[in-house]
């Protein structure tokens, strides 16, 4: 452990912090959380908390759920400009114009978005619960937004539902190519290839296992196969490096980051614990307008 992870927990326990860090953050941060987790438990967690002091290391998306859900609370993300670009696809105004066009389908909305977006939805999803939401929804039409991988995944999934995909996406996990995941394949022949359900369907096709992140390391870990391509952000390969040391973990391609993930740094967090700075603020009106779709997720999920 560094100085500066050392002075993070003393200045936590100090304060009586609470830390929630993402999967795709790097392993430094993840060693100093309280708990490493993907979207879905982070908001769990989040709403959950005793902790007057919650600390977000991810992107700007979780750190508004975890005040939605817990808004009494003080939530700091160190780092302001961590944005998601697949949230920044998509405008409440077209949601607004999707429902005027199907008045008659639930919008489910995937947790990577904004807090206006989810005030103009019914109920928020993550990877790990969006078919059990999408099928617990009581309306027989569903408006997917904004990932068109995961939305394309789950309509095969659920196929009695009929469900108009906006056309959004993860870039980072978009980019991965039906060739990168054949290739990673012919490199690693024995490896068993585990994918998010934000990669293109011709990926999809060929992974042994799709998942959530959580799902992913899950997988990975009570799996007796001894070596794995992962299809998602390098973070969790890393994770699952310390987690498992004795099996083998391969990335499918090089530079598989989300740049936006990393920008948080160990300095970052220490710097906003010390001064209270880069607290994330949300009108009682935008909270209200929000919640009733992170808490339907949290119920249903």
């Amino acid at each position: 452990m560094n100085a500066f992870q050392e002075k993070v927990l003393a200045l936590k326990k100090k304060k009586k912090a609470l830390i929630l860090a993402h999967y795709y953050q790097t392993m430094d941060i993840q060693d100093i959380a309280d708990h490493v987790c993907d979207s879905f438990e982070m908001a769990r967690r989040a709403r959950d908390a005793d902790e007057e002091l919650l600390i977000i290391c991810g992107v700007r998306f979780m750190a508004e759920s975890a005040k939605i859900l817990n808004p009494s609370k003080t939530v700091l993300l160190p780092s302001t400009d961590a944005g998601c670009p697949m949230a920044d696809m998509i405008e409440p105004e077209d949601v607004l114009k999707l429902r005027l066009q199907h008045p008659d389908a639930a919008v489910v909305c995937y947790v990577n978005s904004s807090a206006a977006l989810k005030a103009v939805s019914d109920v928020c999803c993550t990877s790990s619960s969006a078919e059990k939401i999408v099928r617990a929804v009581p309306e027989r039409r569903v408006i997917f937004i904004p990932d068109r991988n995961l939305g394309s995944y789950i309509a095969k999934r659920v196929p009695e539902k009929e469900i108009t995909i906006y056309d959004g996406c993860c870039p980072v996990h978009d980019r991965i190519t039906s060739a990168d995941a054949a290739n990673a394949k012919s490199n690693f022949p024995g490896a068993k290839l585990l994918a998010h359900p934000e990669c293109r369907e011709d990926v999809l096709a060929q992974a042994d296992f799709i998942g959530s992140t959580a799902e992913i390391i899950r997988e990975a870990l009570n799996s007796g196969e001894p070596e794995f391509i992962i299809a998602t952000e390098e973070g969790v390969a890393e994770r699952l490096k310390t987690l498992a040391p004795g099996k083998a973990f391969h990335t499918v391609k090089s530079g598989f980051i989300c740049a936006d993930m990393k920008k948080l740094t160990l300095q970052d967090v220490l710097g906003s614990l010390e001064s209270g700075d880069y607290e994330v603020l949300l009108s009682a009106p935008e909270i209200a307008a929000a919640s009733k779709s992170l808490e339907r997720m949290v119920e249903l999920g």
